[in-house]
């Protein structure tokens, strides 16, 4: 079997966003680049979702980006 491509997608939850700046996104990030690896993933894309991080309201989404993932 050849190389398998993948996305990672990492979520920040409510209660990491009103703690402000979280280390989830890193662990989550880590933690599924890791699998990725052993498992013979080649990563083609990250998404991070929590609109806090990239400045953005919830209701505000872009549809574009979000049909994207």
């Amino acid at each position: 079997m050849g190389v398998l491509r993948t996305a990672l997608y990492c979520r920040l939850s409510k209660d990491d966003m009103a703690q402000g700046d979280s280390e989830s996104i890193k662990t989550q990030k880590a933690m599924l680049t890791q699998y990725a690896k052993e498992h013979n993933f080649l990563v083609v894309e990250v998404y991070v979702d929590g609109c806090d991080i990239i400045g953005l309201r919830q209701q505000s989404l872009d549809t574009q980006w979000f049909a994207s993932i």
